[in-house]
């Protein structure tokens, strides 16, 4: 009876096509197939529950755009060159060096100084068991994906970690330390041209200062508060002294001509007239150069401002008085001036530095994932299940052409032989030592 089946077997696959005759020997091996299949989801199933669960936490953040409307054009421009200009706007956006910050973001994201930031924050050399930062960086890189959207210029950061808060945490570090990084290494125009304006104001202040100290100097040395006010007061108190002058002294005539030199009433009219000529003196002051060492008056001129109380300088000093003090009061004018240009000018350098620097829009922020991304576990179980059962196939399948192969087939010889010696050496003895 076997010998029939035999027989039938080998008329079977020598008229049958392959595939049938693989699947008939699989199917009188149905039983041992069903076995290992069960017994491969029973091993599979704790393996793959031993999986440790992984989160992924993402953020989506948009480039800032160009504010001018002529770069948005060329922009939009540059986006359809490869399709319809043939690379036109490409060749115009890089002719008026513009650049997609997109691709800057991509790199800054990916640079060792963010990725040294989140491993020493997190510590993630003790997280991955890894001795070496440069092993937790690229741990850190494998985990993490930064991909840019073509079309949209979107940018999606993605972390995996096994735990959903410290991916979520992960994701923000990102973020943050792209933020850093931005404002650090932002080298606008606008930015050189505010740090050059607030060095000038700085030297413009200190200028303004001096200037001022100068002419509060001059102007408590020399009474100089107002020269043109001044001047006119002291001209005009001048002239008032010369007329009540020079009626004392037609008085005084007139007294002489009636009485004597002794006269009380003649006597008191010259008083009064050396009175009015002396404070004239005072006011006229003497024709002296100024002392331009120590910056005072005079001592004839000190004497008299020291006698009428410093309120106004001498009549005569007036002229010599105006060129300095017009020269101190103009310095402070022109410097009061660039002051207050250089602050306007640093006031809007600094708008305009704010407007340039790259400012990253998150379209969604980073939350705490709730469900497990890794592993899919339904789908391993299948695959591993799948992977035993199919090596059991096989290996059922070999078995069976391996017991089809002629006896007397010199490749099976030989085989045999080699497995038999194989067995022997296995059965040698050590030697005892």
């Amino acid at each position: 009876m076997e010998i029939q089946v035999q027989e039938q077997m080998t008329r079977m696959r020598t008229d049958s096509p392959n595939w049938v005759v693989n699947a008939t020997v699989l199917w009188e091996h149905r039983r041992a197939l069903l076995r290992t299949a069960v017994v491969a989801v029973s091993i599979s199933v704790p393996i793959v529950f031993a999986i440790p669960k992984e989160y992924e936490a993402t953020a989506r953040i948009m480039p800032p755009e160009s504010s001018s409307g002529g770069a948005a054009v060329l922009a939009a421009l540059a986006g359809r060159g490869s399709t319809e200009f043939g690379g036109l706007g490409g060749l115009a956006a890089s002719l008026l060096g513009m650049r997609t910050t997109g691709p800057l973001f991509v790199d800054l994201l990916r640079s060792a100084s963010v990725g040294d930031d989140i491993i020493q924050r997190f510590q993630l050399q003790q997280v991955y068991h890894k001795r070496y930062r440069a092993d937790a960086a690229k741990k850190l890189a494998h985990r993490t994906a930064i991909v840019e959207d073509k079309k949209s210029g979107v940018i999606s950061i993605t972390v995996r970690d096994s735990d959903p808060r410290r991916a979520r945490d992960m994701v923000q570090t990102y973020l943050d330390g792209l933020n850093l990084l931005v404002n650090r290494t932002n080298t606008s125009s606008a930015r050189q041209e505010r740090v050059f304006i607030e060095q000038r104001l700085a030297g413009a202040e200190r200028d303004l200062e001096q200037a001022q100290k100068n002419l509060s100097n001059f102007s408590s040395t020399h009474s100089t508060i107002d020269l043109k006010e001044q001047t006119r007061a002291t001209v005009d108190a001048a002239a008032k002294l010369q007329a009540q002058l020079i009626v004392e002294q037609s008085e005084l005539d007139s007294l002489k001509q009636i009485y004597g030199d002794q006269n009380v009433r003649v006597r008191s009219a010259q008083a009064r007239i050396a009175e009015l000529n002396s404070q004239l003196n005072t006011i006229s002051g003497s024709s002296a150069p100024l002392d331009d060492t120590d910056g005072n008056t005079a001592p004839d001129d000190r004497a008299a401002l020291n006698r009428i109380g410093a309120e106004y300088p001498p009549l005569r000093q007036l002229p010599r008085l105006a060129v300095p003090y017009a020269d101190f009061y103009r310095e402070v004018r022109v410097q009061e001036a660039v002051y207050e240009l250089l602050t306007q000018q640093y006031e809007l350098a600094r708008i305009q530095e704010a407007k340039d620097v790259p400012v990253v829009r998150v379209i969604d922020s980073p939350g705490i994932p709730e469900k497990k991304s890794f592993p899919p576990r339904a789908i391993f179980i299948i695959l591993l299940a799948g992977f035993i059962v199919f090596t059991r196939a096989a290996y059922i399948l070999a078995r069976d052409r391996w017991i089809q192969v002629d006896p007397l087939d010199s490749r099976k010889r030989l085989l045999e032989r080699i497995v038999s010696d194989l067995r022997q050496l296995k059965r040698v003895p050590e030697y005892k030592r």
